[in-house]
């Protein structure tokens, strides 16, 4: 079979060959021209005049150019078309004199090659009308062994400006017009292979915008938007033309300098950005006072790899945030590596509180003896963007010393609230959604309020809403946790006490509060099969509980030994991987299917 040759034909309008295929795929490749008019093939092995063809009318009625070329390269047939674009009318006349000096029609090479049996397809430019054309040339069999050429002309330019706008927007951040990560990365390795041949240095400047966060919180995200556009007109304003700056996401920029000869080079551009916020920018009326901290790192001091230079260059960065902010810090080996890797984390988690890359699952909580779902617990996950799904214990105590706990909290109860509510509108019938917070959640003064807050703003009962505390935080302060469950459990919500039995609470204490219910930890339930204290202690707490009028929750059950231990002992409801792992809402709603009402 013969195969077709694919050119792309570049800006100086001289075709280049990428690949080889078989004709049949080019004609499903966006060429259907091609199959279009294959009844001449027919025609013209039965020796008819291309001129009488019955596919004329047809052919006429097609907006782009075809010709057919005798294997003499003399001209058989021109569409109307063609005839217009020439100015007249070269049927008989030799091809390469009328039209392969038009290389918008076709450049001097296709006819060699489908004579041999080829078919060719390319792409042309022409400079005068900077119009783009597709061309197909493909071998036409004719009696007595001989072969015409058969070629299909089109007017692509509206498919090839659309591509440039497509691929433009894959490299390109959309809000500033700069560089993304990917064409900045781009460009880095590629300076990066020219400094190693002119042993020559290159610096990286990784910016980041200090308290960004609060314009988009005090003037909301359009005043945001407007900031890193200018942000981004004044960096393009301190580097040279053939340095770059790019924007890699949020209010981090990034500046690759070329060509420099000392990292002395790289601090003078470094205070000049920073000199360029000394002038506060004009947003809706107002001055915004904005600074910047800057990280530097240098090839090949630093490291002769982009990603490495990428990475030490954001240490250095929060290492300047360390320092007061609105400084720019070179990489030093020295630093604390520990110690910025958990300001990265910390910034991270910041950055996922604005672009919503937290996730609520979903585990259920069954009936012991029913298995029926009759609850389900909130729990928060972290869609990393380079370490995938992160559980709690990667970032939660993290959340918890820096404070992040709090909004994180927060987030967690109106997604899980509002979730429960939309389950409810959806026909499913009601269960309780357990939501466990953080001791400096629950110490908030305001916290109460907070709830009403959620339920009144998400619409669900609070019947439907239970909160759950550790036993650790309960047991903190005795008299302050009872102050606040009460007021908990004025509002109608349920109060859980979670991990009972890994501390010391009294049962004096369980018989003031409020709590509905308590939950034995997990580590209790573990040993259920081989540690006969594990058992004693179960059967103890579930007993307990139950003359306390509370209901018993175990989670952590894995195994139908356990299930049966819990069973035989009368606790109320079970949680674990033997029943579910924690899924996210689209899957949860699945284990409630059975549960819809009709």
């Amino acid at each position: 079979m013969p195969k077709a040759a694919d050119s792309v034909h570049h800006h100086d309008t001289s075709p280049r060959c990428l690949q080889e295929h078989s004709p049949s795929l080019a004609r499903t490749e966006g060429w259907p021209l091609l199959h279009a008019v294959s009844p001449v093939m027919p025609f013209l092995e039965e020796g008819a005049s291309p001129d009488k063809l019955p596919f004329r009318s047809m052919v006429e009625r097609f907006e782009g150019l075809i010709y057919l070329c005798s294997s003499d390269f003399r001209i058989e047939f021109m569409n109307d078309q063609l005839i217009r674009k020439i100015g007249r009318d070269a049927t008989g006349e030799l091809c390469y004199q009328a039209l392969h000096k038009r290389e918008t029609v076709c450049p001097g090479c296709a006819g060699a090659k489908v004579f041999k049996g080829e078919s060719v397809r390319w792409e042309v430019r022409d400079p005068k009308s900077n119009r783009w054309y597709s061309v197909v040339s493909t071998p036409v069999p004719r009696p007595g062994g001989t072969t015409s050429q058969q070629t299909i002309i089109e007017d692509i330019t509206e498919r090839k400006v659309l591509e440039e706008r497509i691929t433009h927007q894959a490299y390109h951040d959309i809000l500033t017009g700069l560089p993304n990560r990917m064409l900045f990365m781009e460009h880095l390795n590629r300076a990066l292979l020219q400094a190693r041949r002119e042993e020559s240095r290159l610096a990286l400047l990784f910016l980041d915008l200090d308290h960004f966060k609060y314009v988009n919180d005090t003037l909301g995200h359009t005043a945001g938007d407007l900031l890193l556009k200018e942000t981004a007109g004044r960096l393009k304003a301190c580097i040279r033309e053939y340095d770059t700056v790019a924007r890699i996401g949020g209010d981090e920029f990034v500046i690759l300098l070329s060509r420099i000869s000392h990292g002395e080079d790289a601090s003078r551009i470094a205070e000049k950005i920073l000199s360029l916020f000394r002038k506060p920018p004009m947003i809706d009326g107002r001055e915004f006072p904005v600074t910047a901290s800057i990280g530097i790192s240098v090839f090949p001091d630093d490291s002769e790899y982009g990603e490495t230079l990428m990475k030490n260059a954001d240490i250095a960065m929060y290492h300047a945030k360390e320092r007061g902010r609105n400084n720019f810090q070179f990489f030093d080996p020295g630093m604390n590596i520990r110690s910025i890797e958990r300001m990265i984390l910390e910034n991270s988690l910041r950055r996922t509180l604005e672009r919503g890359d937290l996730v609520v699952y979903y585990q259920p909580q069954l009936d012991t003896v029913t298995r029926r779902i009759i609850g389900s617990e909130a729990l928060v996950r972290w869609r990393h963007p380079e370490a995938g799904l992160l559980d709690p214990l990667h970032f939660i105590p993290l959340a918890v010393e820096t404070g992040l706990i709090i909004p994180i909290d927060e987030w967690v109860l109106r997604t899980a609230c509002a979730q429960n509510k939309a389950w409810q509108e959806a026909g499913y019938e009601p269960v309780c959604i357990t939501v466990n917070l953080s001791e400096r959640q629950f110490r908030q003064p305001d916290f109460p309020e907070i709830v009403a807050h959620v339920l009144r703003d998400t619409g669900l009962d609070a019947e439907f809403l239970e909160i759950e505390i550790s036993e650790t935080t309960a047991m903190d302060n005795v008299e302050n946790t009872l102050s606040l469950l009460q007021k908990l459990t004025d509002l109608g919500i349920r109060c859980s006490l979670d991990d009972f039995g890994t501390a010391s609470s009294s049962v004096r204490f369980l018989k003031r509060s409020p709590f509905n219910s308590l939950k034995i930890d997990q580590s209790i339930i573990k040993g259920l099969t081989t540690n006969p204290d594990d058992q004693a202690v179960a059967s103890a707490i579930i007993a307990m509980a139950h003359n306390l009028e509370l209901t018993v929750v175990a989670e952590g059950v894995e195994t139908e030994e356990h299930l049966s231990f819990l069973l035989f002992s009368r606790c109320d409801a079970v949680q674990g991987y033997l029943f579910s792992k924690p899924l996210p809402a689209e899957k949860f709603q699945n284990l409630l299917s059975p549960m819809r009402r009709s």
